[in-house]
C-alpha cells in the first residue's frame, strides 16, 4: 500500500461518514477499513485510502447490510478481491431468488381471484372424500399435498378422520389452482405459509407489494454499493483490482 499523501485522523473520518470515532475504530478492527499506520505513541494514522474504503462501506450498507458488507470489505483487505466478488454475486442472486418468489405468489392470488370459491357442502369440518369432491380431484393427491407439509388437516380424537377447516379448504383449493398452473410444491410452500402468516389473501397482496417496493430500494442500494465498490477497487493505492 502506497503512503498517502494526506494524513486523515478518526476524528476527520468520523465527520465524514457521521459516526462516532469509537465507530472508526472498529471498522478497522473488523478490516472494513485496511490497517491503519500507528505513530510512535500509538495513535491511528489514516489517509486517502481510507476515506475511500469508508465511503466505499457506507455506499453498500444500504443495499446488501452490514454483514455482507462488511464481509466484502473484508476479504477485498485480506487480498481476495475475488471472493469479494462472489459475496456480491451471491447477495444479488439472493435478491433475485426472492423477486421470483414473490412474483410467483402475486401470479397466485391472481388466479385464485379467478375461481370463485366453492360454497361448502355444510359448515364444520369436511371429510377428504367431500373436500376432494368440491375440489374435482382424488383424496390420494390431497394425501400427497399432505405428505408434502402443504396440508395439515386435523384428525378426529376418535376415529382418526381428517377433518378440513375452511382454512385447510382455501389451502387446498389454492394447491388445486397452482397445480394445474404447473407450480412445484417447493413454489407453492412459500407462498401458503404467507397467506397463514397474514391471514387473508388481501393482507398478503398487501405485504406482497410493501416487500416489493422495499426489494426494489434494495436493488438500487447494490447498484450504489457495487459502483462505489468498483470504484474504490480502481482507485490510487486501492486494494486490489478484479
Amino acid at each position: 500500500m502506497k503512503k498517502d499523501a494526506r494524513r486523515l485522523r478518526p476524528v476527520d473520518l468520523a465527520r465524514l461518514a457521521g459516526v462516532s470515532t469509537q465507530q472508526i475504530r472498529n471498522y478497522e478492527d473488523a478490516g472494513v477499513l485496511p490497517p491503519a499506520a500507528r505513530t510512535a505513541s500509538g495513535y491511528r494514522v489514516f489517509g486517502d485510502v481510507h476515506r475511500r474504503a469508508l465511503l466505499a462501506y457506507r455506499a453498500m450498507l444500504r443495499g446488501y447490510g452490514p454483514v455482507t458488507a462488511t464481509a466484502i470489505m473484508r476479504a477485498v483487505h485480506d487480498g481476495d478481491v475475488p471472493g469479494a466478488l462472489a459475496l456480491v454475486d451471491a447477495a444479488h442472486a439472493a435478491l433475485h431468488e426472492e423477486r421470483v418468489s414473490l412474483r410467483a405468489a402475486s401470479e397466485a392470488l391472481e388466479l385464485l381471484a379467478l375461481e370463485p370459491p366453492a360454497p361448502l357442502p355444510r359448515s364444520g369440518g369436511l371429510r377428504i372424500g367431500e373436500v376432494a369432491a368440491l375440489l374435482g380431484v382424488r383424496t390420494s393427491a390431497l394425501r400427497v399435498w399432505e405428505a408434502a407439509g402443504l396440508l395439515t388437516p386435523s384428525r378426529e380424537r376418535a376415529t382418526g378422520y381428517r377433518t378440513y377447516d375452511p382454512p385447510d379448504v382455501r389451502d387446498a383449493r389454492l394447491i388445486h389452482t397452482l397445480r394445474r398452473s404447473h407450480y412445484l410444491f417447493t413454489q407453492i410452500k412459500p407462498i401458503l405459509d404467507g397467506l397463514r402468516r397474514e391471514g387473508s389473501t388481501e393482507a398478503l397482496r398487501a405485504a406482497i407489494t410493501t416487500r416489493t417496493e422495499t426489494l426494489t430500494t434494495r436493488t438500487r442500494g447494490m447498484i450504489k454499493g457495487a459502483g462505489a465498490l468498483h470504484t474504490y477497487l480502481d482507485g490510487p493505492a486501492g486494494s486490489g483490482s478484479a
